[in-house]
């Protein structure tokens, strides 16, 4: 659930914050670097918010901005305090992805296209285990537990009685045609998906293979929006190695208007929970066969 102070999120309000100073000033990232004698990229990597940022950068971002009100000052100082506290997520160690799921704490909604597998909100415990296992085969038997022990934590948005998150997923048809762990995994899973997808705030589509091509072929992505309007939403693309934030408008606009067309050609909701039932039957009779 979310925290009352998440320091991702207060990050980024924080770096947007110094970004709008910045620019009343009339000035440039190269230009306030070379004032602090600092890099650029430090400048760029705080007012983006993927950097924590201390109280003594905000008082001398300040004093470059020349900000004469104190309350403006304090507040800004208070955030950084902020920032710098640790989510729930910390107390897991060093996750990899530990920016996405500040974000996901916070975020009011959450539109995903999953063209491999079962998003990972919706993912029963016994699903996690295989499909982490298998996407990392060099992984230690602890580092798989912490991962799914994190994804089950991060899934209580979804079951918050008073403010859930309100999720929209488009599945491409072979998230459900590909058999992660045993048969009677895979049902139980899909059973699972069905059931889920009965909650008001959770919406599931199906992507089906006669559809052909469609503006999701070239991978996976989420949209997160956020309860407060200054908040700017992200598009989130995960990588092997790294992962991509998206945050300007117009980036966000095309992934958004990409992810209607992928709405329009799926499956309404009905249909997909019956498509999603007759492909558990299908693993069903493979077992009894």
């Amino acid at each position: 659930m979310a925290s009352n102070v998440n320091p991702t999120v207060r990050r980024r309000r924080l770096g947007q914050e110094l970004r709008r100073l910045r620019e009343l000033k009339g000035m440039t990232a190269e230009e306030v670097a070379e004032r602090l004698l600092v890099s650029q990229s430090k400048i760029s990597r705080l007012e983006n918010g993927r950097r924590s940022i201390s109280q003594r950068d905000v008082r001398d971002l300040c004093g470059v901005y020349e900000v004469e009100d104190h309350r403006i000052v304090d507040s800004l100082m208070q955030m950084a305090k902020d920032s710098r506290q640790q989510g729930w997520w910390h107390a897991f160690g060093d996750i990899p992805y530990s920016v996405y799921i500040g974000l996901e704490t916070d975020a009011a909604s959450l539109r995903v296209y999953e063209p491999q597998v079962v998003p990972g909100l919706l993912q029963t415990r016994q699903y996690a285990e295989a499909l982490i296992s298998g996407a990392l085969p060099e992984s230690g038997t602890t580092d798989i537990e912490k991962r799914v022990s994190v994804r089950l934590r991060r899934q209580e948005r979804i079951r918050d009685a008073e403010h859930p998150l309100r999720m929209w997923a488009v599945i491409d048809e072979a998230a459900l045609r590909r058999q992660v762990g045993g048969r009677q995994l895979m049902r139980e899973q899909l059973e699972h998906l069905v059931e889920l997808s009965q909650q008001p705030h959770v919406t599931v589509q199906v992507l089906p293979f006669e559809m052909g091509a469609h503006p999701g072929v070239n991978g996976q992505y989420a949209i997160l929006e956020f309860p407060d309007t200054s908040d700017s939403s992200v598009v989130y693309i995960e990588g092997v190695t790294s992962d991509l934030y998206l945050e300007k408008a117009n980036d966000v606009q095309k992934y958004s208007v990409m992810y209607e067309h992928l709405r329009a050609q799926a499956l309404n909701v009905e249909q997909t929970r019956q498509f999603i039932a007759s492909i558990a039957k299908d693993y069903t009779a493979g077992d009894a066969a």
